[in-house]
């Protein structure tokens, strides 16, 4: 598929003529959080037709910044990932999502929160020098899906899923629950004591979580 061009010899005109398109970077955003089969695209991103859908997976391909490829048996199924090329976005979306972030309070009507929206807001809240350099994992259960954080001496990484052996398990009990921690609308304190969120794990890890993602 022949990409729109701008004519100008510039990076970013060629970064939009590769990513510009509507949708496309929300494809980069869920691909984030690993491989992810065409069935699973389309839960994460309900609104977009499937035409619009197999187009822009078709350019990531063509330009270098996705795969496809099958899972070995028994799976037998065939997933899009991120190549290392189309990782390096990563860093680009942090930045729109946190500029963007400015403009967010309570969801517009219609707007939905799923799973990989929720592991790009924390990408864009993590602080570096919140952590420390420490080792610890997080499980956020937010109802209808669970997300897994892991921070390795400054990195984070963030996926859809349990965590295999979380430091603090985090469950949301009421809509802002974890919002309103993040944003520092409670304290951990109050969060617990009024019942917002549930742990399990060392209930002092709950302020650590707070000033390691913060909008």
């Amino acid at each position: 598929m022949t990409a729109r061009e701008y004519g100008q010899f510039c990076g970013l005109a060629r970064a939009l003529e590769m990513v510009g398109e509507r949708w496309t970077l929300l494809i980069v955003r869920n691909l984030l959080s690993g491989p992810q089969r065409y069935t699973d695209l389309r839960k994460g991103l309900p609104a977009i037709p499937t035409n619009i859908l197999a187009a822009r997976l078709k350019q990531l391909e063509e330009a270098g910044l996705a795969v496809r490829r099958a899972l070995p048996h028994p799976e037998r199924a065939v997933v899009y990932e991120l190549t290392d090329y189309g990782l390096q976005l990563q860093p680009a979306l942090i930045a729109l999502g946190r500029w963007g972030a400015r403009t967010m309070t309570e969801p517009r009507p219609g707007e939905i929160v799923t799973a990989e929206s929720v592991a790009m807001a924390f990408r864009t809240t993590y602080r570096p020098e919140a952590a420390r350099d420490s080792i610890i994992g997080y499980e956020v259960r937010m109802g209808g899906f669970i997300l897994h954080l892991q921070i390795t001496d400054g990195a984070l990484t963030v996926g859809v899923g349990s965590h295999p052996a979380p430091d603090l398990v985090v469950e949301r009990l009421s809509d802002q629950g974890i919002h309103a921690l993040m944003t520092g609308a409670k304290t951990s304190g109050q969060a617990l004591a009024d019942g917002s969120v549930r742990v399990e794990g060392d209930p002092e890890l709950l302020h650590r979580f707070a000033e390691t993602f913060r909008f």
